[in-house]
């Protein structure tokens, strides 16, 4: 368990446990990259009064990431339902966003012990929820340093097993942070839609 006020590292992220806050560096990957100094990014826990801003980026992320791996009529049919930011979610205290300035939010998600949908709690487990990355800032360690501060969460209140409903294209990011795959379902959305996901677990040691 990290001490308070220290700071785990993973790839390019570094949080600080106590302080709730996250900044994300960008490392040289390369000779030419030398140099290179990334501005910080804030990780702090969301509020409702952030509804708008993540309405915003749920719809900006999906509706372009999404592309990759959905044609486009399931993407027309599901993506009200999804770029709607929860406000049980935004109220939780587990749910949190990215911000790289006041009000300009580029990652949010987070995790509760509630399973979407249907509400049910086991003890011991936990589901990630409604993860987003905006399109100019992937591959930056955005969405790392989210379910990092998900896992160390969940693993200070004594979460064993955390559950995962993924997008086609976000099954590699979850397997590289040590998720597995359970295999393909398809989630319900309004009376009609169901939309293709991949339901991912990980144990927390």
């Amino acid at each position: 368990m990290p001490h308070k006020g220290s700071y785990l590292s993973i790839d390019s992220v570094h949080f600080c446990v106590a302080a709730g806050y996250c900044v994300i560096v960008r490392r040289p990957m390369d000779e030419k990259d030398a140099g290179f100094v990334e501005g910080q990014v804030v990780l702090r826990t969301a509020s409702p009064m952030d509804t708008d801003a993540v309405s915003i980026l749920l719809e900006i992320s999906y509706s372009h990431l999404l592309r990759r791996s959905y044609d486009s009529n399931t993407l027309e049919l599901a993506l009200p339902y999804m770029v709607k930011a929860n406000p049980m979610l935004l109220a939780s205290g587990t749910y949190y966003v990215a911000e790289a300035e006041p009000g300009t939010l580029v990652g949010c998600g987070g995790w509760t012990p509630e399973k979407p949908g249907s509400g049910e709690i086991v003890e011991g487990e936990a589901h990630i929820r409604h993860f987003a990355v905006h399109p100019d800032w992937i591959k930056r360690g955005i969405g790392t340093a989210l379910l990092t501060r998900c896992i160390a969460d969940t693993r200070l209140v004594g979460i064993h097993k955390l559950h995962c409903f993924s997008t086609l294209n976000a099954e590699p990011f979850y397997r590289a942070s040590g998720f597995r795959t359970i295999g393909l379902i398809d989630v319900r959305m309004g009376p009609t839609i169901a939309f293709p996901t991949v339901l991912m677990q990980r144990e927390i040691l």
